[in-house]
Parts: structure tokens; C-alpha cells; sequence
């Protein structure tokens, strides 16, 4: 059986495509300023506005990109201004964001709240084209600033205080990728859910630092593996009978350990090469900062 002859596929198909073409791709710099986990906080946030949505009977994806949004410039002025710590910061926005979201929903009515499901834990194959031409054009947006910014946004990431002496607007490239981070989360948001979306936005990227050097090579590393993961998660889980998000999700995880394990092996027999010099032996793929735009 054809899968590609039904729409629905399809649509699903694009839909995760784009998501595993730009989570990885904003995903390398939350990676690098460790801040993997802002995507959890973020999908929480977004399911308020998930909430706000359903209740008014307004589009979902619109409200939770707002207030996805306003919780990444939050999170962003209290993390740059130092009034509480990063993590803390982030406990408010996750446990904030998901009582408001239940709050919502439970007060919305009963279809709403089935649909609340389709949000947490992605479904893309119940995508709709409209659903998929906002898609598109949040993916466009965030892969046009993930690429054009990318040394600026690369040298804020790697080294702030040097990037505000060599007087980059540091505050306006931070909300920037705050914001970019907060419209990637809403765009993944049909494809494997707001519970799994940081998932495929560190996955990937911790995957190509077990073998590439360099932050352009992993970037370009990390995306392939976003789709490859994206593409063959929904494809497996239409075998398995299984929720796309979640294989997706696991699918990755699968291709990290496999990666990590192999690149651990080819490691140790370059170190026991008879007559290779201890200082002959290549420097740890993981480090991944450079000064090469």
C-alpha cells in the first residue's frame, strides 16, 4: 500500500518534515548557551495559549505563539537582569505555564479538551492544509533567522561580554532567539506535541557533536538527523501503530545511542594503534565552539 496516495499523509509528512528541518536548527544555539530545557518551559507556556484558544474558540496556534512568545521575553529580561537564577526562572515558566493550560482547558468545553491531547503529545496526521500553510510560513521565519543571524547569533551564544564589546546589539539577538525558540516550540507543536518538543530541537544536535567539529558542520549534522528522525518516526509509527510524536521522539534518542556508541568504539581503537602518540589522538568531537562562522 501506497501511504503517499492519502492527504492526510501526505500533509503529515511535510508538516514533520519542516519540524525536524528547524528544531535542530534553533536547538544548537539553546544547546550551546545551555539552555537545552527552555523548550519544555516554552511548550508550557504555549499551552496556556493552547488554553486561551480553545476556550474562545480561536485558533490555538495563534494564541499559543503569543504567549509562547511573551513567556520567551520574560524568561529572557529576568534571566539578563539577574533578579533569580536561570533555572528557577524556568521552574516559574513550566509550572506557571501548565496550570494555566489545565486551568483553561478544563473550564472550555469537552471537545476541546480531547483536542488538549493532539497538543501535548503532536498529531500530525490529523494536520489540516490550513494547519499546514501556517506552518510553513512559521518554519520559514524561524530558519530565515536561524541562517541569516548565525554568526551573530553564534558569537552572543559562544562568548556575551565579548559580543557586547564588540558591540553587537546583545539584548535585541538574545529576545530575538528567545522569540524564535518560542515560535519553533508552536510549530512543533503538531508534529510531536508541547510535552516532546525540546526533544528534537537537543536530540539531534547532541547527536552530531559525537562526530563533527566545528558549530556549521553540527548545525548541518543536526538537521539531517531532525529529518531523518521527523520523517521515519511518522513513517514507523504507521507500522507500529503507535502516537508519530513519540516515535519520532524515540527514533532519535535510538540514533543518539547508536552514534554515541560508535563513535566511542572508533575512539578507542584510534587510541590503540600501536605507535600513535598519546598527543596524536583527536580532540573530542563534542567540543563544538569555534570561531568559525
Amino acid at each position: 500500500m501506497n501511504l503517499l496516495h492519502y492527504d492526510f499523509m501526505v500533509r503529515a509528512l511535510i508538516g514533520v518534515t519542516l519540524t525536524g528541518l528547524i528544531a535542530p536548527a534553533i536547538g544548537i544555539y539553546l544547546v550551546q548557551r545551555r539552555l537545552s530545557l527552555i523548550g519544555d518551559g516554552l511548550g508550557h507556556v504555549a499551552l496556556t495559549g493552547v488554553g486561551v484558544g480553545l476556550l474562545f474558540h480561536q485558533q490555538p496556534v495563534l494564541t499559543a505563539v503569543i504567549a509562547a512568545a511573551l513567556g520567551a521575553v520574560a524568561i529572557e529580561l529576568v534571566r539578563e537582569r539577574g533578579r533569580t537564577s536561570g533555572d528557577v526562572a524556568l521552574a516559574i515558566l513550566f509550572y506557571g505555564g501548565i496550570s494555566g493550560g489545565v486551568a483553561l482547558v478544563s473550564v472550555s468545553d469537552s471537545a476541546g479538551s480531547a483536542n488538549l491531547v493532539s497538543y501535548l503529545f503532536g498529531s500530525p496526521l490529523t494536520a489540516s492544509a490550513q494547519d499546514l500553510y501556517v506552518t510553513a510560513a512559521l518554519a520559514a521565519a524561524v530558519l530565515a533567522v536561524t541562517l541569516v543571524l548565525r554568526p551573530w547569533l553564534f558569537a552572543v551564544c559562544h562568548d556575551e561580554e565579548y559580543a557586547r564589546v564588540a558591540g553587537l546589539p546583545v539584548r535585541a539577538l538574545n529576545l530575538t532567539l528567545a522569540i524564535t525558540t518560542a515560535v519553533t516550540v508552536t510549530v512543533a507543536m503538531r508534529a510531536v506535541g508541547l510535552l516532546l518538543v525540546s526533544a528534537l530541537m537537543v536530540v539531534p544536535v547532541a547527536t552530531a557533536q559525537q562526530i563533527t567539529r566545528g558549530f556549521t558542520a553540527t548545525m548541518l549534522l543536526g538537521i539531517a538527523l531532525g529529518l531523518v528522525s521527523a520523517g521515519g518516526g511518522v513513517l514507523a509509527s504507521i507500522s507500529a501503530n503507535t502516537g508519530p510524536g513519540a516515535t519520532i521522539v524515540l527514533l532519535a534518542i535510538a540514533g543518539f545511542f547508536v552514534v554515541t556508541l560508535a563513535a566511542s568504539v572508533v575512539r578507542a581503537m584510534r587510541r590503540r594503534r600501536p605507535g600513535q602518540a598519546i598527543d596524536q589522538v583527536a580532540p573530542e568531537p563534542e567540543v563544538i565552539l569555534d570561531r568559525t562562522y
